[in-house]
Order: structure tokens, then C-alpha cells, then sequence
């Protein structure tokens, strides 16, 4: 007779390395955009940096796109969650909720040269792929509505669209420096200009 507990354990077992094996396989096409870009990253290239054969990819995705739609979506993801963070250990007033929003794009595993890598070589294919575009649609609409939501909560007000889009085109080029390297300011100063700009805003 088979023990359903034994048959629990072992199918938990079996499980899991599937996943992570999915999961190697987006890191790994994450790195390679960032070593290659767009044009580089192939099922090839993919499957040589997580070390598994071209079939495994196409075991666990449609394709090549449904891979880079996935990265895409996990690196939205991990970066919308470290603002999140951000604001959950910020202290109990909207203004340094607002602030720790703004400024966690500046803390090092945001402002990373290899992250700004990744996110180019998903830029330049939202041009090109309808599915990209509506992620990169998707991650920045929500971006936008955390910001929004967080500047109502510290000024309400009718419209903060455009604040929220002249704060946000503050953020990305203080991050874009930043992530370059050698910026010609450090991330404390770029935390201030973000709060001086703030408060010129509103």
C-alpha cells in the first residue's frame, strides 16, 4: 500500500526543482540581456548561461518571447516590491513615505549598471513587441499610480498627473547617472535635489 504521505513528499520534491529551474532560466535571460542586448538574446545564448539544454526552454516556455515577457514582468516585479519596502520601513508620515518612494531608485540594488542594462534591452524592444510594450505600459502605469496615490496623500489635490510625471522624469535621470557609475553627484545628494524638487513642486 503507498503511504499519501510518502507520494506528498515526494511530488513536493519533484516540484521544486522544476521551478527553480524555470527561475534559472529567467535569471539567466536576464543576464544575457545585459551582456548582449536584445539582438544577443537568444535560445542559444539563454541556455548556455543557465548551463541546460535549448529543449528545456521550450519545456517550460511558449518561446523565446514568452521567456523575455517573463523577465520583463519578475524584474518589474522585484524592483516595484524594493520601493514598496522602502515605504513600509519609512516612518508614519506621507511626506517620508513620499520621499522613501522617490528615492529608493538610488539605493544599490536599484541603481545597479547591470540592471540599467537589462531594462535598455527591454526598451528597445517595446518598439518592436506588443507584448513588451503592454508590460512596459503596465510597470511604469503602476509606478506612477504608487507615486500619485503617495503625493495625494501628503497634498491633496485635483490633478497630480503632471507632478507625478515631472517627479518620475526627475527619478530616472537621477537613477540613469547613477547606474551609469562615476555620477557626477553621490546617491545622498541625489536624495536631496529629489526632496529640494519636491518641495518646489507642490
Amino acid at each position: 500500500m503507498v503511504d499519501p504521505q510518502a507520494t506528498e513528499a515526494r511530488a513536493t520534491f519533484y516540484r521544486a526543482p522544476a521551478d527553480a529551474r524555470r527561475q534559472d532560466l529567467v535569471a539567466a535571460c536576464a543576464r544575457v540581456l545585459a551582456e548582449k542586448g536584445a539582438q544577443g538574446c537568444t535560445v542559444r545564448a539563454i541556455c548556455a548561461e543557465a548551463g541546460v539544454s535549448p529543449g528545456l526552454l521550450r519545456h517550460y516556455f511558449a518561446g523565446i518571447g514568452d521567456l523575455i515577457a517573463e523577465t520583463y514582468r519578475q524584474t518589474g516585479h522585484h524592483v516595484q516590491t524594493a520601493l514598496e519596502r522602502a515605504v513600509a520601513h519609512a516612518p508614519d508620515d506621507p511626506k517620508d513615505r513620499l520621499l522613501a518612494y522617490l528615492t529608493a531608485s538610488f539605493a544599490p540594488e536599484i541603481a545597479d549598471g547591470a540592471l540599467l542594462s537589462t531594462w535598455l534591452a527591454f526598451w528597445s524592444l517595446t518598439r518592436t513587441d506588443p507584448i513588451i510594450a503592454r508590460l512596459h505600459h503596465e510597470i511604469y502605469s503602476d509606478y506612477r499610480q504608487g507615486l500619485e496615490d503617495l503625493l495625494q496623500a501628503y497634498r491633496p489635490a485635483a490633478d497630480q498627473r503632471l507632478t507625478t510625471i515631472a517627479l518620475t522624469a526627475l527619478v530616472d535621470g537621477l537613477w540613469l547617472e547613477l547606474s551609469l557609475g562615476n555620477a557626477p553627484f553621490t546617491p545622498p545628494e541625489a536624495r536631496r535635489l529629489a526632496a529640494q524638487w519636491l518641495d518646489a513642486l507642490i
